[in-house]
């Protein structure tokens, strides 16, 4: 870990949007898989949600390998436990889904706490999860086409709402409790040093201002 390093890291926590998040249903390949957490990031997003009965965003290599390292993956077992976990934490549920009530996903107040709610290329949300939404957005077509890839679907949306957060403010300072913000600081300047202290139920130590260990919690 280098002071340079470290100040990057604490830069990227400080616009992390914690009431900002993506519910994937279903969405199974592996390149849209890939997509949605480099895009998650990108625009702040810290943790997203899946659904996937058939088990391959839980197998998937940014998963298993360490995406949670920058974006915190939350499995749910069905689309009606995540959507209820997401609302009792007061999350507005956008659902990418076309209906007669769909709206221009540019309409929607973004800097609410929301969700956006997507499901795979070829079936799209479920009908449980398009009941259970908010609300139905929609991105105009002007071609052939009527839906777009996923992945770029989720990019635009997620653009959208970070281009109302940007122009309300909300990259400007921390919104993030800062005892979650510390741990992930921890967690991702010192991964193998965090993973041993959880192991042995010891707290993180604190940083100081280059980002160096106070004190060695394994001594």
């Amino acid at each position: 870990m280098t002071p340079e390093r470290f100040r990057k890291l604490k830069r990227i926590l400080h616009l992390r949007q914690p009431d900002l998040t993506v519910l994937s249903e279903d969405i199974h390949k592996s390149h849209n898989i890939s997509a949605l957490i480099r895009t998650s990031d990108a625009v702040g997003v810290g943790e997203i949600h899946a659904v996937s009965t058939s088990g391959e965003f839980r197998r998937h290599h940014m998963v298993e390998g360490g995406s949670g390292r920058w974006v915190e993956t939350c499995l749910h077992d069905s689309i009606e436990h995540a959507i209820s976990f997401l609302k009792n934490n007061k999350y507005h549920i956008l659902a990418a889904h076309f209906s007669d009530t769909a709206i221009d996903y540019r309409e929607p107040d973004y800097t609410r706490p929301t969700a956006i709610l997507l499901g795979a290329e070829r079936d799209g949300v479920s009908p449980v999860a398009a009941r259970l939404a908010d609300r139905h957005i929609v991105i105009p077509m002007r071609g052939m086409l009527t839906s777009l890839n996923v992945s770029v679907a989720n990019a635009l949306i997620l653009y959208e709402a970070a281009r109302q957060r940007e122009a309300a403010g909300m990259y400007r300072e921390s919104r993030m409790p800062a005892q979650r913000r510390d741990r992930l600081l921890f967690e991702w300047c010192y991964p193998r040093i965090a993973a041993r202290c959880r192991e042995k139920n010891v707290p993180y130590p604190a940083l100081d201002d280059d980002g160096f260990m106070r004190s060695n919690p394994l001594a």
